[in-house]
């Protein structure tokens, strides 16, 4: 494999892990069925303990791993996905 920078052959290629947050939401269903009056009751009625829970409940977080194959010129130091 040549480097397309500087014509060298001594290229590596190594298997990145790219590692991605992603926030989990409600669908458009829910919110045509159910939140559109739950959360607006909930932010009336329970303000208190909905801040309460929003400050220290649980990240709907969800984690995302995508592996790429890069390779990397060792004169150059350029790099493209291979």
């Amino acid at each position: 494999m040549k480097c397309s920078k500087c014509g060298s052959e001594n290229v590596t290629v190594q298997v990145v892990n790219e590692v991605e947050l992603k926030k989990a939401h409600h669908g458009v269903i829910w919110w045509l069925f159910w939140g559109w009056y739950w959360v607006p009751i909930k932010w009336l009625f329970l303000t208190l303990p909905a801040l309460i829970v929003k400050i220290f409940g649980h990240k709907k977080q969800k984690v995302v791993n995508k592996t790429a194959s890069k390779a990397i010129c060792q004169n150059c130091g350029n790099t493209w996905n291979v």
